[in-house]
């Protein structure tokens, strides 16, 4: 991935999507936002104790730094609904995929080690953005979300670019009762006794969805082994920390004229 800096923002872009000025996008690390304690400093996860103040702050610097006046959100639940938008809307959506084919309007998926997925078909010029925490890969929330594309943009999947965050790596993705929590077809990702590649199954469900390998960029980032930069929930469960009391990343992409 590529590193950025504007001032005191940084935020990480996908190496796949560079060449390609009708895009713009970034993943942003958790420096030059307003937020302090453990949400310091750029978090943009709302309800989990920060102030919608400092929130709305930090939006407004990642605004600046991609040049997008507007950018949605929604409540993500870990779930698999997929909302369309086709002009701004406040934060009064809840679904875990947004995708839009209108120009200039920022799409944002906030996360704190689950994946987040920018989804860009330049042939028909539309994107998504998908929260992915495992219990979405359980549901095959990309699956979702390239049908939806499909049925809404007429996106092929051969078609799409598809670069996913950092997020839980393997040396930390254990799931300990994972005979109940995960599909057998995942059981094949077990790395050693009770941890899993979420990154090696996020590859195989998007080429089994049709996607081209060489068409996935998977940051192979861990979010639990980086915490100057990253927020990460199982981080501060490890510190014997309410999950609820760390920040969020956001992941943006928005479609240029």
């Amino acid at each position: 991935m590529l590193h950025k800096k504007k001032g005191e923002i940084q935020w990480l872009e996908f190496e796949l999507f560079a060449n390609d000025p009708r895009i713009v996008h970034g993943v942003f690390l958790r420096h030059g936002g307003v937020s302090r304690e453990n949400f310091a400093s750029l978090n943009l996860i709302r309800d989990k104790g920060d102030s919608n103040g400092n929130v709305d702050e930090n939006l407004k610097r990642i605004s600046d730094c991609l040049t997008i006046k507007n950018i949605v959100g929604s409540k993500q639940v870990h779930g698999k609904d997929v909302t369309v938008i086709n002009h701004f809307i406040p934060h009064s959506l809840q679904c875990d995929v947004l995708m839009t084919n209108n120009k200039n309007l920022g799409l944002m998926a906030v996360h704190a080690d689950c994946q987040a997925a920018i989804l860009y078909d330049p042939v028909h010029q539309a994107i998504a953005t998908v929260h992915a925490g495992w219990r979405g890969q359980v549901q095959n929330i990309y699956r979702e979300a390239i049908q939806k594309m499909h049925n809404t943009f007429f996106t092929r999947p051969q078609d799409l670019l598809v670069g996913v965050s950092p997020s839980l790596g393997p040396d930390n993705s254990e799931f300990i009762h994972f005979q109940t929590e995960l599909p057998e077809s995942f059981w094949g990702f077990e790395i050693k006794p009770t941890y899993f590649d979420l990154w090696s199954i996020a590859q195989q469900q998007l080429e089994d969805c049709g996607v081209l390998p060489l068409n996935i960029e998977i940051a192979r980032i861990d979010t639990f082994e980086n915490p100057h930069d990253f927020f990460s929930y199982r981080k501060q469960r490890s510190k014997g920390l309410s999950h609820n009391i760390t920040g969020g990343h956001g992941t943006v992409a928005a479609l240029r004229h």
